[in-house]
């Protein structure tokens, strides 16, 4: 088990906002950061980088998709720390929550503090305001299941390889609804840590790093990667003591109303 026994993980981290997190978690953290990515020589030559910086980030391959690089990457935590304090996951959703969701079971540390910050987008919040009022309750409500949520997404691609999607109350958004399908997700897992593992005190939310100058959002975009790195770090790095925010979604270090 290595020396440090406190320990971040950051997923989809070799480039962009999430190797800023990355970064900035190294910087901040006190105990080890785990730079994850799919492909390992991207992820191997991001730690490289960032090594030239002076920083001492670990790496480990993760495909979000694979049940097996997912067990992998959980042995590794568990032989080496014990379990996950602190996860960022920038990477969607794939079956990486689905099958280990941060509540009882799972490998975060029992009794800790952990935090599990999830990267969503505005745009989640823009596409569930122009769906319809039925679809808007069902994305909104404190009960909703994560077999109804899986149950919605797939009807959403259902419904838009017919053509009927905005009849059917959709936004004219894939990009959009994936992002309601996370913030939804993140607010379900905390609702189970609520029930599960209250005593631990374990924070999750989701959060909007704003828009970012990434491959996918161009160079035009007005924020930094390092500048939209800010708000994910703040949760991950959420005092011990703090009760909140929890199950919310945040932009700018701020709860924004879902």
């Amino acid at each position: 088990m290595s020396s440090c026994n406190r320990v971040a993980l950051v997923t989809g981290a070799n480039k962009g906002i999430g190797f800023a997190i990355t970064r900035d978690l190294c910087r901040k953290f006190s105990g080890d950061v785990v730079l994850t990515a799919r492909d390992e020589a991207r992820g191997r030559t991001a730690v490289q980088q960032l090594q030239a910086e002076g920083l001492s980030p670990r790496f480990h391959q993760l495909d979000i998709d694979d049940p097996q690089s997912i067990r992998a990457l959980r042995d590794f935590l568990l032989k080496e720390y014990g379990g996950l304090d602190v996860m960022v996951n920038n990477a969607g959703i794939g079956t990486w929550p689905k099958n280990n969701p941060p509540g009882k079971g799972d490998f975060f540390k029992e009794p800790q503090p952990g935090r599990v910050v999830n990267v969503s987008s505005l745009i989640s919040l823009e596409a569930l305001r122009n769906c319809s009022p039925e679809l808007q309750q069902k994305f909104r409500s404190e009960t909703i299941t994560e077999e109804e949520l899986e149950g919605l997404m797939k009807k959403f691609v259902e419904d838009t390889k017919k053509g009927i999607h905005e009849k059917e109350g959709w936004p004219n958004s894939a990009y959009g609804v994936s992002k309601i399908g996370v913030t939804v997700l993140s607010r379900i897992h905390a609702r189970k840590l609520n029930k599960q593992r209250r005593g631990d005190k374990i924070l999750l939310n989701a959060c909007c790093p704003g828009w970012v100058r990434t491959d996918m959002a161009g160079p035009k975009a007005p924020k930094s990667p390092e500048e939209g790195a800010e708000t994910p770090v703040y949760l991950a790095l959420l005092p011990p003591d703090a009760e909140g925010p929890h199950g919310q979604f945040v932009q700018d270090k701020k709860v924004e109303q879902w």
